[in-house]
């Protein structure tokens, strides 16, 4: 039996961490499990934030936050996984600029 080991709490839930994990975890930053389509996104993104003053690894940041709020993350292999794009953060995002320049 693989030694495990607790990690965290969510929802007085203990999250567990298998020691022996054959499948090493992605590491933080990766960005090989997002499609073109979504690299691109994020990088306009990026780009609108840095033109409105943002520094740029806060918009990096910014940026890929909206990629996984309006995606729900990379994407995701098998039949019947899609889900619909959410906009609303664009939107949201694009509204404000626009009415900065108004």
């Amino acid at each position: 039996m693989p030694v495990r080991r607790a990690v965290g709490r969510t929802r007085n839930v203990i999250c567990w961490k298998k020691e022996n994990n054959p499948i090493p975890a992605m590491p933080k930053g990766d960005k090989s499990s997002y499609t073109d389509k979504q690299k691109r996104q994020a990088e306009h993104i990026e780009e609108g934030y840095e033109e409105r003053g943002v520094p740029k690894k806060e918009a990096e940041a910014r940026a890929w936050a909206t990629v996984n709020k309006m995606d729900h993350g990379g994407k995701k292999s098998g039949s019947g996984r899609g889900k619909k794009v959410n906009k609303e953060p664009a939107r949201k995002g694009s509204k404000a600029s626009h009415a900065k320049h108004a």
